[in-house]
């Protein structure tokens, strides 16, 4: 018997019937996701919107460090909720020589394995991918490290703060009073991630062809190091860094973000002449059109502070909703800083389906944000949030792998699952 052939788990959720039925692009596709917390497992959440069969492997008794994170509500935390989502929860001690065998059948029907350990961890308990290799050459692996699976820095801890310091990333994100900073959230994670689901779709497209699976090797900040390309061509031709300058962009003049008189703020992007000339006209002054400081983008990026002043300046003397109305009108390419309230109740927001609402057993109805990109014929889905630990433990190791009650039993009495 499949371990994935079950049906499929049905949630009241914002889909139409005719969209949970329709079924999603990656619905032939078998996972098994064996990392934690972040990098790993938003691999395993990508995949799953769009319709791939994920079970999620955590340990008895220890589950996934995500479940501790804040926030929470009523004791469940709500980013588990939304990062295990559309996923099949089931306990197993991977690392037990006992759970081998039923280690390495949940492996052997799968088409990808997610993981995300420290590199090594998966050869000391008997799964290396390479020895494996012969005997499930159909398999891709996913494997998501801070440093990746070679290198002087295999082996050290990696976390995103760290991927975003070493990527050079964080050298030029600051403002020059302050220094380098990194952003407020684990964005290398979720990039890596998100670079991890490409690769394991190009590693399935080239199996289409040759039968074969691959490891996809991603280290937490080669996708951070990737993104930076132009400052690294920089560098590279002309041996200057990027420079420090807090919400402005180097090439880009005038770029920031400027508040207004009742406390909101507009972020303004001047990439083209034509944008700056329709900020003049937004701000009537035509008299900026015509300053030879400010006539060409190399002026502007010269004379930087006193165009961005004229700016600041502009905005801070009308209300938020005031000066972003005329900007719009006269075509400025421009946008109100939002909080996340503000997205939520946003109409473009709404428009594109970007926000999708939930029934969750455990804290009631949630909104999380969609399946990205938006497919025409095949869309993402959310078809449940993420449970409880060990909650399709009978579903499947029982309903699909056939293990008896009994056998069942013994299992997690001996800590197996």
């Amino acid at each position: 018997m499949s371990v994935f052939n079950s049906e499929r788990i049905e949630v009241v959720s914002s889909q139409s019937s005719d969209e949970q039925q329709q079924g999603g692009a990656l619905k032939d596709l078998k996972v098994v996701e064996l990392g934690s917390m972040l990098a790993g497992p938003f691999v395993g959440t990508m995949l799953a919107d769009f319709g791939a069969r994920v079970v999620k492997v955590e340990k008895p008794g220890k589950p996934d460090a995500l479940r501790e994170w804040p926030p929470h509500k009523d004791g469940f935390a709500l980013w588990w909720k939304t990062m295990a989502r559309n996923k099949h929860l089931v306990t197993l001690d991977i690392s037990q020589p006992k759970a081998r065998e039923l280690a390495l059948r949940l492996v052997g029907e799968s088409d990808i394995v997610i993981e995300n350990f420290r590199p090594g961890t998966l050869e000391r308990w008997g799964l290396s991918p390479e020895e494996l290799r012969e005997r499930f050459p159909q398999i891709v692996w996913v494997r998501v490290s801070g440093w990746g699976q070679n290198g002087p820095n295999s082996g050290q801890g990696g976390y995103a703060t760290i991927a975003e310091a070493f990527s050079g990333l964080a050298s030029f994100t600051g403002h020059p009073a302050v220094g380098p900073m990194v952003s407020a959230f684990p964005m290398g994670d979720y990039l890596a991630g998100i670079f991890g689901a490409f690769g394991a779709l190009a590693a399935i497209h080239r199996r289409e062809k040759t039968g074969e699976g691959q490891i996809v090797d991603v280290a937490l900040y080669e996708p951070l190091l990737r993104i930076i390309e132009a400052v690294v061509v920089r560098y590279d031709q002309t041996g200057v860094n990027k420079p420090l300058l807090g919400n402005q962009m180097e090439e880009d003049v005038p770029r920031n973000i400027y508040a207004a008189s009742d406390g909101g703020a507009i972020a303004i992007s001047c990439g083209s002449q034509r944008i700056f000339e329709a900020l003049a006209d937004a701000m009537e002054r035509p008299d900026l059109k015509a300053d030879q400081r400010f006539r060409t983008m190399t002026d502007r990026v010269a004379n930087r502070g006193a165009i961005d002043a004229e700016v600041a300046g502009w905005v801070g003397a009308q209300k938020t909703d005031d000066a972003l109305t005329q900007l719009l009108a006269h075509g400025v390419v421009a946008g109100k800083i939002n909080t996340i309230g503000d997205v939520l109740q946003d109409a473009h927001v709404a428009a594109r389906r970007m926000i999708r609402t939930i029934a969750d057993p455990d804290v009631g109805i949630m909104r999380m944000p969609a399946p990205v990109p938006a497919l025409s014929e095949t869309p993402g889905s959310i078809r449940w949030t993420g449970l409880n630990p060990g909650s399709s433990n009978d579903e499947v190791f029982g309903g699909w792998m056939g293990l008896s009650a009994d056998e069942l039993s013994a299992l997690k009495r001996d800590r197996i699952i």
